[in-house]
C-alpha cells in the first residue's frame, strides 16, 4: 500500500499535468480519500484476506494455540459492529474472521421470506451479503480514519505526531470471510459460477458440503443425504478453478462432511475395481446377500468379492448406509478431500465433544499429518446440558459420587452454583483452546450467534419499553449502557457516515459546503462518548 506522502506526491504531479484546470483539487484530500478506501474491488479483498488465512494456517501448524475464530453475521452492519468491537476490546483484528452462514441467509435474507436451511434461497443472495459485509467494513475504515484526520488537523506538537503514527499504523477492519456455499446449489458448473460470484465479492474462503444439492438439510437436522466422493471432488475442483481463474491463487477451500449424521445416499458410486474410492463408498451400504434366483424386477445388485449383495433401498429411492459407519465415513471423506484439493476440513458433529472429534482427527492425521479443521461451535447444541453430562459421565467413570445430580435434569438452574456446574462451565470456557490443541481445530466459528443476540436484545427492549418502564426501558437498557461501555454506535449519525459526508462536501465545495455537523447537531450531546 502507498503511504500518504506517496499518494499526495502522485496526485500533485497529476494535477500539474492538467495545466491549471485541476487547481481546485487538493492532493492531500485525495490522499486521505485513498487511504480511507484501500480496497477498490472485491478481488483486492479476496487476495489480501487469502494471504492472511494462509499465514494463520502456517502459524497454527507451528503452534496450535494460534487458532482463529469467527462469528456468523447476517447483515453488513452486524459484521461492522463486530469488528469495531474487536478492535476496541483487543486492539487488533488478528485471527478474528467473519462467518457467512447459509442458514442465516435462508432464514433472514431470502426474498421468499424465512426459509429452512435447504438451499431454497436465491443463489445470488450469498455473494450479495459478502459484498454488503465488505461495504460496511470498508466504511468503518473510512469513518475511523476520518476521525483521526480531524484530530490531526486540530492537534499540535507531540499530540500531532502521535496521531500521525496512529494513522500510519492503522489496521483495517477488513478480515477474511469464510463463506458457506452449501452443497453448491446444483452441479459442478453451478458451483463454479456461484463460487466466482462469491470470490468477486471478496470471499477468500469457501465452505462446501458433501450433501446432495437438491436434498440439502441443515447439518443438525435429520434427513441428510450424501453424494459419492467423485461428485464432491468435482465441486471442490470447480471452486479451485474459480479461485485460479480470478487470480486468487491462495484461495482456501473448506470441505465439510455431514456423514456422521447422514445415513442415506442418493447414488451408488461407480467402481472400476475392488478397493477404489467408489468401492469404498459402497462398502458402507446396508446390504443383504441374495441368491440370483430370488432377485426381483428392478433390484439393484452389487458384486463384491464374488458375493451378490442387494443394497437396502427405501421407498424414497434412496439407499441406506449401515448403522454405526458414520465415523468411518467421515474419516474417509476428510482424507479424500484433503488429498484432492481441500485446505481445511469440517466435521459436522451432533455434540461438542473433544475426544469424539479428536478420535477422528487422529485417524485422518495418520494419512494427512497437517490436517486442520474448521469447527461449528453450533447454537444447535445445548452447551450447558452437553457439558454437564460430560462432567457427570467423567466423574462416574472415575468412581466419584454423583448421586446428588439427576443426569436427565442437569439443565436445571439449581445446578448453576454446584461443583459440577462450575466444572462444566470451565470446560465450555476452555473448549476452543483445548480442542485446538487436542483435536486439530484451526478455526472456531459460531454459525448463528447474531441471529440469537438480535432476538434476545429485541425481546428485552420490547418487554421494558412497552411495559411499565416506558422510555426508561430504552434509556437504561440501551442508551446508558452504550455511553458507558464506549459503544461508538451511540453516535449513530457519525456511524452512518454523516461526518464523512461533511468532509467530502468541504473537499468539493470549500467554504460553501452545507454541513450537518454544526454546533446545533444533536450528536454533540455525545461528544464525550465513543
Amino acid at each position: 500500500m502507498s503511504t500518504f506522502s506517496e499518494h499526495t506526491a502522485a496526485v500533485t504531479r497529476l494535477r500539474e499535468s492538467h495545466a491549471g484546470s485541476w487547481n481546485a483539487i487538493n492532493p492531500e484530500n485525495v490522499a486521505r480519500m485513498r487511504l480511507q478506501n484501500q480496497f477498490k474491488t472485491g478481488l483486492d479483498i479476496a487476495k489480501y484476506t487469502a494471504a492472511i488465512m494462509r499465514k494463520d494456517m502456517a502459524e497454527y501448524d507451528a503452534d496450535p494455540a494460534a487458532y482463529t475464530q469467527s462469528l456468523g453475521c447476517w447483515h453488513g452492519f452486524i459484521g461492522q459492529q463486530k469488528m469495531i468491537a474487536i478492535k476496541k476490546h483487543f486492539g487488533t483484528t488478528n485471527k478474528k474472521y467473519l462467518y457467512l452462514s447459509g442458514w442465516m441467509i435462508a432464514a433472514l435474507r431470502s426474498e421468499f421470506g424465512p426459509l429452512p436451511d435447504q438451499s431454497m434461497h436465491e443463489k445470488t443472495a450469498v455473494a450479495a451479503l459478502i459484498g454488503e459485509l465488505y461495504t460496511f467494513l470498508r466504511q468503518a475504515d473510512a469513518r475511523v480514519l476520518g476521525d483521526l484526520f480531524r484530530k490531526l488537523d486540530a492537534a499540535q506538537g507531540a499530540e500531532k505526531a502521535a496521531i500521525q503514527t496512529e494513522i500510519d499504523n492503522f489496521e483495517t477492519h477488513v478480515v477474511p470471510i469464510i463463506a458457506d456455499i452449501d452443497a453448491g446449489f446444483g452441479n459442478a458448473e453451478a458451483t463454479y459460477l456461484m463460487a466466482k460470484q462469491m470470490i468477486e465479492a471478496g470471499a477468500c474462503c469457501i465452505q462446501i458440503e458433501n450433501q446432495v444439492s437438491d436434498e440439502k438439510q441443515c447439518g443438525h437436522q435429520d434427513g441428510k443425504v450424501t453424494v459419492p466422493h467423485e461428485d464432491f471432488l468435482a465441486k471442490i475442483n470447480a471452486v479451485r478453478y474459480a479461485f485460479l481463474e480470478l487470480g486468487v491463487d491462495d484461495g482456501v477451500i473448506v470441505a465439510r462432511t455431514d456423514s456422521l449424521g447422514a445415513g442415506l445416499t442418493k447414488q451408488i458410486a461407480v467402481s472400476k475395481e475392488a478397493g477404489d474410492l467408489g468401492d469404498l463408498y459402497n462398502s458402507f451400504l446396508d446390504c443383504e446377500e441374495i441368491d440370483p434366483s430370488t432377485a426381483q424386477n428392478g433390484d439393484v445388485i452389487l458384486n463384491r468379492n464374488g458375493k451378490l449383495l442387494k443394497p437396502k433401498r427405501l421407498p424414497s429411492n434412496l439407499f441406506q448406509f449401515r448403522s454405526g459407519t458414520g465415523e468411518d465415513r467421515c474419516v474417509l471423506d476428510c482424507i479424500t478431500s484433503l488429498q484432492n484439493g481441500a485446505d481445511l476440513i469440517w466435521i459436522e458433529t451432533e455434540k461438542p465433544h473433544i475426544e469424539q472429534i479428536a478420535g477422528m482427527v487422529d485417524r485422518i492425521r495418520e494419512v494427512v499429518p497437517n490436517a486442520k479443521l474448521a469447527y461449528n461451535n453450533s447454537p444447535s447444541f445445548n452447551w450447558t446440558l452437553n457439558f454437564r453430562q460430560q462432567v457427570f459421565d467423567a466423574w462416574a467413570a472415575e468412581g466419584k459420587d454423583v448421586s446428588a445430580y439427576d443426569r436427565a435434569n442437569l439443565m436445571s438452574a439449581s445446578y448453576d452454583e454446584t461443583e459440577l456446574g462450575t466444572q462444566a462451565d470451565m470446560w465450555i470456557q476452555n473448549f476452543q483452546r483445548d480442542s485446538a490443541k487436542r483435536a486439530g481445530i484451526f478455526h472456531h466459528l459460531i454459525t448463528l450467534p447474531t441471529y440469537h443476540t438480535a432476538a434476545l436484545s429485541t425481546d428485552n427492549l420490547a418487554k421494558d419499553y412497552f411495559g411499565e418502564m416506558g422510555m426508561l426501558g430504552y434509556v437504561a437498557g440501551v442508551q446508558r449502557k452504550e455511553i458507558r461501555q464506549g459503544i461508538a454506535c451511540v453516535k449513530h449519525q457519525n456511524m452512518s457516515g454523516s461526518d464523512i459526508g461533511d468532509e467530502h462536501k468541504e473537499y468539493f465545495a470549500g467554504e460553501a459546503a452545507l454541513k450537518a455537523g454544526g454546533k446545533d447537531n444533536t450528536m454533540n450531546q455525545f461528544s464525550n462518548a465513543a
